[in-house]
């Protein structure tokens, strides 16, 4: 039965595995099939179909989605499916039947109706009029309205999509196997009247449905286009292009970004800018990375210790109620930060991720604060329990990173930290009563900030300029200590050999209370004993590494450096012994606390606050190299911040108003004769023997001779007997010693008092002949003189009108107030010695 049966449908449409019913005979042979008890749906499983009683239908138009309408039946009792046959059939799948439909009308329809074609809304009325007129059902008349040239709105979101990606192995037993994986995209949509199409649609026109009508929403292909190329351009990328095989079906039509720092700059900078022109971004709740808004920083530090320098210190930002300390991140933060910056200048803020995947901005002026304040963070030495261990003498800077964030921290530190910016918040004080001297106001300015320094046990530079009386200032700051008993031991003054007799010599006239121990000269070592009975120690850095053992034993009050910049090489014998030394306070005294680099400087802070400017290492790569090889401002300026409160410089013309404003006075000499010869030959001869070795050596390794040929060349212009040539020494003009003769006479007869400096000591010679010719009294101070105090007596006392100096030897520890006229016969190579 069953193989006449498969005879009918081979002979009706003649198929190998699947046949197709359709028709009268579809109806009759189906009614067959079912009627064999072996008929089942899809599989051979469960209960086989059954033949059911004929169902009432009717012809019906059921609307689609887009507005459209299709022809259906309506089945009562409803059916699963219906199939076009002549009648047409049901099937009903809980009851598991299959029957005819009994249809009213004419058969013919019936059969046919199934197949009728698809009716758009814009054709429904013109259809509903046809059929109504050949007594059939119609479709619902709509009304149709279109609308074009609509501007899009473009609208992103933003999800997570996991799928599974086959494991690539060799290993056999991995094959067939699986992982899921997952990747961060942004789907495109484009929003015509709030309503939405997916970017990569075909369709032509959205349909709205409106009441009994239809909405054509036609799409603007160009403008889709255009937005499609402004998200290009922010980086985003078809998802498509990051996978070479297998590119999974759920990240079709989407866009995707390389990595978490792309995703961190899109939502942080981009997506902003793009809502602010009009784009709508959602994100979906499995996307790992949303904005957060900030809405406040906050800083909390905690007092020091009993006994301690240090305390702790937080900042952060507070992100929907809840603090983040930002210190932690600060190494992920500065150096993309910069990097960012670098490429734009103009940034205004930085994105940041916070742990649990918000993304915050933060303002590059505070980040470009908090990066030069908090530079050191990237030493992992200074961070304990997530929080900045910092010294008290970077209290103002931390106020200054405030920037109107509420204080949280013990009010004491605020206060020091005003004291430290400026002097606004040091008491102003006299001078002590048995200091035989009258200060001036800047001077007990001077004796303030000393004291101030003293009081928060913190060392400091006193960088006056030379004249203005350091070493005074320092005398009435030890008086003062004497006299309010906090002097426990005695004060330990450290300077050149040149100035022991000056040291005793100021400290008798304007401090005779004190007691003042100069240890110099073979005897020194019988009055080592007496170290404790005297307020005020006086020895030289020569003999520091002779005496390092006896005055490692005691314990100072007060070490101070005069000329600091003695130490200005950290690794000299004399800045070890000097840091080794134990004293309650330190200062430093000098005039030129930099001659050369920024390295000297941190020299001199590493004596008072050892690790404040961080290791030489450290410094160099923070502060030195940004600022002197690349001209770094903003490095510039946070190192002078931070060292500004612990350096003490003030100008002549600034502080010393009364004193009439300098006058200098460039003369230039014109060398002639025999001397211009000289020179022409010497500077020829010199240029082919520099040009020689450059050729030989390289600019970098011909140093030497360059400086040779300078020097020789400078000689001549000083004085042809200078040069040890035998051409030299047959010249017999100086141009610059015959302007000098020229101009002494008449000084002198104005009762002008002069100093006049060479850094050649054989020019002074030279100069002292003429001198000698002249018969102008002078007296001189060069590297040979033993006793400087009977010069510097004579020529303060008016007893000579001519002090010559050599520039190296006279650099320091002179007073003399008694001259009106300085010249510089010869320039030294570095100013600030000058």
């Amino acid at each position: 039965a069953d193989a006449a049966l498969l005879r009918q449908l081979f002979g009706q449409g003649g198929f190998t595995n699947s046949v197709g019913l359709s028709g009268k005979f579809g109806a009759e042979i189906l009614a067959q099939i079912v009627g064999t008890g072996r008929a089942y749906w899809n599989r051979m499983s469960g209960r086989a179909l059954e033949l059911g009683e004929g169902r009432m239908a009717a012809p019906v138009w059921r609307e689609l989605a887009d507005g459209s309408q299709r022809a259906q039946f309506l089945v009562d009792p409803p059916a699963t499916e219906i199939f076009a046959l002549d009648p047409p059939w049901y099937y009903d799948k809980g009851a598991r039947r299959c029957g005819p439909l009994v249809v009213a009308g004419r058969r013919a329809v019936a059969a046919r109706w199934l197949f009728a074609p698809l009716i758009p809304a814009e054709q429904a009325s013109m259809m509903a009029k046809s059929l109504h007129r050949l007594a059939l059902p119609a479709p619902q008349a709509l009304e149709v309205v279109e609308k074009r040239d609509l501007q899009p709105t473009p609208v992103l979101r933003l999800e997570r999509v996991t799928f599974k990606r086959p494991i690539t192995s060799f290993n056999p037993h991995a094959w067939n196997r699986v992982t899921h994986t997952h990747r961060d995209i942004a789907r495109l949509r484009f929003a015509y009247e709030g309503h939405q199409v997916a970017a990569g649609e075909a369709a032509r026109r959205l349909t709205v449905r409106r009441g009994a009508g239809v909405l054509y929403l036609h799409r603007n292909f160009p403008a889709e286009k255009r937005l499609r190329e402004a998200l290009g351009e922010t980086g985003l990328l078809p998802t498509e292009s990051f996978f070479f095989t297998d590119f999974p079906t759920q990240l079709q039509q989407s866009y995707s970004l390389s990595t978490e720092k792309d995703w961190m700059r899109f939502i942080g900078e981009i997506m902003p800018q793009a809502r602010e022109q009009g784009w709508i971004v959602e994100i979906d709740p499995s996307f790992p990375f949303r904005p957060a808004e900030v809405e406040e920083w906050y800083s909390q530090t905690d007092a020091p210790g009993s006994g301690e320098d240090w305390f702790s210190y937080e900042l952060g930002i507070i992100v929907e109620g809840q603090r983040v300390n930002l210190l932690p991140f600060l190494p992920a933060i500065l150096p993309f930060f910069k990097s960012a910056e670098a490429a734009n200048p103009k940034l205004e803020a930085v994105s940041f991720t916070l742990p649990d995947g918000r993304i915050v901005r933060l303002p590059s002026v505070r980040l470009r604060a908090i990066a030069a304040t908090l530079a050191e963070i990237f030493d992992p030495d200074a961070m304990s329990h997530n929080r900045l261990r910092v010294s008290r003498l970077r209290a103002a800077e931390l106020v200054d990173l405030q920037d109107g964030t509420p204080w949280r921290g013990p009010e004491e530190l605020r206060t020091l930290a005003g004291q430290l910016q400026s002097f606004a918040g040091i008491t102003p004080m006299a001078a002590p009563d048995n200091l035989v001297a009258t200060l001036r106001s800047y001077q007990l300015e001077g004796l303030a900030w000393l004291q101030f320094l003293r009081e928060h046990h913190f060392g400091g530079i006193l960088a006056d300029d030379m004249g203005l009386g350091k070493t005074l200032q320092v005398l009435a700051h030890l008086v003062r200590e004497k006299n309010e008993g906090r002097a426990a031991g005695p004060s330990l003054v450290v300077a050149p050999t040149s100035l022991m007799a000056h040291w005793r010599a100021q400290a008798g006239r304007f401090a005779p209370g004190l007691r003042t121990l100069v240890l110099h000269g073979g005897g020194r070592k019988e009055h080592f004993e007496q170290i404790p009975d005297h307020d005020l120690v006086v020895t030289s850095y020569a003999l520091l590494p002779r005496d390092q053992e006896t005055l490692s034993r005691h314990g100072f009050h007060l070490l101070i450096l005069d000329e600091a910049q003695y130490i200005k090489n950290p690794r000299t014998k004399a800045a070890e012994i000097l840091r080794s030394l134990t004293a309650a306070h330190r200062l430093c005294m000098t005039g030129t606390p930099m001659e050369n680099h920024l390295g000297e400087l941190w020299s001199l802070m590493h004596f008072l606050a050892p690790g404040y400017l961080g290791s030489e290492k450290q410094f160099r790569k923070i502060y030195r190299d940004p600022i002197e090889k690349a001209g770094d401002k903003d490095r510039r300026s946070a190192l002078a911040r931070r060292i500004r409160p612990f350096i003490l410089r003030r100008r002549k013309e600034d502080v010393a108003k009364e004193l009439p404003p300098k006058t200098e006075i460039i003369r230039a000499v014109e060398l002639d004769g025999d001397q211009r010869d000289l020179y022409e030959t010497i500077r020829l001869a010199m240029q082919e023997k520099v040009r020689m070795e450059v050729e030989k050596k390289g600019l970098s390794r011909s140093h030497i001779i360059i400086l040779d040929a300078l020097l020789k060349l400078r000689q001549v212009c000083c004085d042809p007997r200078l040069v040890k040539l035998e051409r030299a020494s047959k010249v017999k003009n100086s141009a610059k010693l015959e302007l000098l003769a020229e101009m002494l006479p008449a000084m002198v007869a104005e009762g002008r008092r002069i100093l006049l400096f060479s850094q050649f000591t054989s020019m002074l010679d030279i100069i002292e002949r003429e001198l000698d010719r002249l018969e102008i009294p002078f007296v001189r101070l060069d590297g040979s003189t033993s006793d400087r105090e009977t010069p510097v007596n004579d020529f303060q006392a008016g007893e000579v009108p001519l002090f010559l100096i050599s520039l190296k030897a006279g650099g320091t520890g002179l007073n003399l107030t008694a001259a009106d006229r300085v010249i510089h016969y010869d320039p030294l190579w570095n100013p600030a010695v000058e």
